[in-house]
């Protein structure tokens, strides 16, 4: 289902207050209530939101409605903004945390009706979500969840270590328990004989609810060709005999040469599992391992599926040594208590002992607001600021915000704190919170994004160096911070921003300055200027000015003058697309008769910039190559 948000209206209150919704959801379609329209947009968004009485919505979305596990959220609001309604997939769905979410926007009333909620208890189906656990059999979980809500707790028996919410008691025998956590398949309770009798134990609970937690990494190698019914025929059958859960399938690790396999991908694709590739030399690089004359002629590996399971999954030891079902040989091994993943800007890494694996996988989102104003942050970035416990950030740049982090614990600091504020949200993040790190602009351009991989890098060494210290026979102290799941996300940069409020200063090569020496040598600051102004760079200028900084901007001029024509056009910008912005095209000559100052980005053209009706542009050529 994809992550679209529709709001429907009927009268001209609802579209008002529908568009007032659009602060909070950008992303949303606003549009005027139609029963016809309603059918084709339920498979295709993820939540509806109408603003209208809830008899029509009912009417309306009755005979749609399938699965919960499936179903789009549904809220429903009154014309005026007083109540919001979660009426359906109030947990898996998010239709209740949607609910508090425009009711906490709007000031208004939150109305919720699911029984753990109202009564403050675990939902059990929400929370096996969340720690990424698979229900085995949906038609159990209302009886546990009653369970809960009357006895106050249920009885749990776990083998995935995760931290049990407080109305979850811990048991030590499966055969007690309400709930079973593990990725075994555990034969049914036995009777207990009694002087050759056959008494069945009486505190046996029926109807146990199995939560399969997926860390099981299938090793598969297979010969070229191999149909995807027989690849899933010989893991579901090497599972079933080692009385491990189909359902508890991470992922799938093979050599790089069977990435390609037509049969491999569709068994991935049937079951939304990843495919792990190494290369041979990393499969050779696995102790211990018994060659394959086959598999090592085949793909130059002395084996695939033992090697490969092992080290996509970090651990030491396999749960399923290799196997050969016809064509298909078959091992299994268990992720560690740590899991983090490398896939683009995605961090990964993996190890196989947890410092404290009790503790939920703790996130950092860093992200970049834009130039200031709310509506140009993506919105993806406002989803990530929803999601989090904690937003961490420059006071300022918090401040431009205030609307998006309301409800929020907010940890800020002023200018220069940058560092307490990074270390500050690894230490959240190590704790188990979801924390959104605040940078204006992008992240990744003189801002948060790299001092927090830095500080993460500095935690990583600080574990290698008390391992060192560590008594060899004892267990090893991990690596805390592979246990913080990282995402860096985008936002428009100063130089993106300032360059659109110029016309089209950006169109050939350029280079970015900052003339800040806090943290750069002014001398190198010096030779990167004359080398870009050499080498007819149109030049950006960050951090211009400041009071302590008084010259750096004259200095940078008189350095670009060697080079450059004094009427070469020269775009000023102070903060852009805010409330305060001012925008002036001069040129080197004259720069310094405007105000500058740290909130001032300064893009000087090349020699073929020109000025033109109040614009800057730099031609990126087509008049030499085409009529234009």
């Amino acid at each position: 289902m994809k992550n679209k948000t529709v709001i429907f209206y009927i009268t001209n209150n609802g579209l008002t207050l529908a568009q007032r919704l659009t602060d909070l959801y950008p992303e949303a379609r606003v549009l005027r209530f139609k029963s016809e329209a309603v059918p084709e947009l339920w498979k295709a968004c993820r939540n509806l939101i109408f603003i209208m009485a809830t008899g029509i919505v009912v009417r309306t979305i009755a005979p749609l409605i399938t699965d919960k596990k499936i179903d789009p959220a549904v809220v429903v609001l009154d014309e005026k903004g007083k109540f919001v309604v979660s009426l359906l997939s109030g947990h898996l769905g998010g239709a209740n945390d949607k609910a508090r979410e425009i009711a906490h926007f709007l000031k208004a009333e939150a109305v919720i009706t699911t029984a753990s909620d109202v009564n403050n208890k675990t939902s059990i189906d929400l929370w096996a979500k969340e720690n990424n656990l698979v229900i085995e059999d949906w038609d159990l979980l209302p009886q546990n969840s009653t369970r809960l809500l009357n006895n106050v707790a249920v009885r749990v028996y776990q083998e995935a270590e995760i931290k049990l919410p407080d109305d979850f008691l811990k048991v030590g025998d499966p055969g007690f328990a309400d709930v079973i956590i593990t990725n075994k398949i555990i034969p049914p309770h036995p009777p207990l004989l009694k002087g050759g009798g056959g008494d069945y134990c009486g505190c046996h609970v029926k109807g146990q609810l199995y939560l399969r937690p997926k860390n099981l990494v299938i090793g598969i190698g297979c010969n070229r060709g191999t149909s995807e019914d027989e690849i899933e025929k010989a893991v579901k059958n090497k599972l079933k005999e080692n009385n491990l859960s189909f359902l508890s399938s991470h992922s799938i690790a093979t050599v790089d040469k069977k990435g390609d396999e037509t049969g491999l991908i569709s068994f991935a694709r049937k079951y939304n599992l990843e495919i792990d590739t190494f290369t041979p030399d990393e499969l050779n690089s696995v102790n211990g391992i018994q060659k394959s004359e086959a598999a090592f002629k085949a793909t130059g590996a002395i084996g695939v599926a033992e090697p490969a399971a092992l080290l996509s999954s970090g651990a030491d030891n396999l749960l399923v040594p290799k196997q050969k079902i016809g064509n298909v040989t078959v091992a299994v091994a268990m992720k560690g208590g740590n899991e983090s993943i490398i896939t683009s800007n995605k961090l990964k890494a993996t190890n196989n002992n947890s410092a404290d694996s009790s503790l939920p996988q703790g996130k950092i989102y860093i992200m970049g607001t834009g130039p200031g104003s709310t509506e140009y942050i993506t919105p993806y970035a406002r989803n990530a600021i929803r999601k989090s416990d904690v937003v961490v950030g420059y006071d300022t740049y918090l401040t431009l915000i205030k609307e998006l982090i309301k409800g929020k614990e907010v940890i800020s600091t002023g200018m220069t704190k940058e560092i307490d504020r990074c270390k500050k949200a690894v230490e959240l993040a190590l704790s188990g919170k979801t924390v959104s790190v605040i940078s204006g602009g992008d992240p990744g351009i003189y801002a948060m994004a790299g001092l927090v991989f830095e500080i993460l890098k500095d935690c990583n060494a600080l574990c290698v160096m008390r391992n060192a210290l560590k008594d060899k026979n004892s267990s090893p102290i991990t690596d805390y911070a592979s246990r913080i799941y990282i995402e860096v996300i985008p936002g428009i940069s100063a130089l993106n921003a300032c360059a659109a409020r110029l016309g089209a200063p950006l169109m050939h090569d350029f280079a970015v300055i900052s003339l800040s020496d806090r943290l750069t040598p002014w001398e190198l600051i010096e030779k990167r200027l004359e080398a870009a102004s050499m080498s007819d760079f149109i030049i950006v200028l960050y951090n211009p000015k400041s009071m302590g900084r008084q010259e750096h901007i004259n200095k940078a001029r008189d350095i670009i003058l060697k080079f450059r024509d004094p009427e070469t056009p020269v775009g000023i910008v102070k903060a852009a697309m805010r409330d305060n912005e001012k925008i002036v095209i001069t040129d080197l000559k004259d720069m310094l008769n405007h105000d500058i100052d740290m909130q001032t980005t300064v893009i000087i053209g090349n020699s073929q910039t020109f000025a033109w009706n109040n614009w800057m542009i730099t031609p990126r050529g087509y008049g030499n190559k085409f009529k234009i």
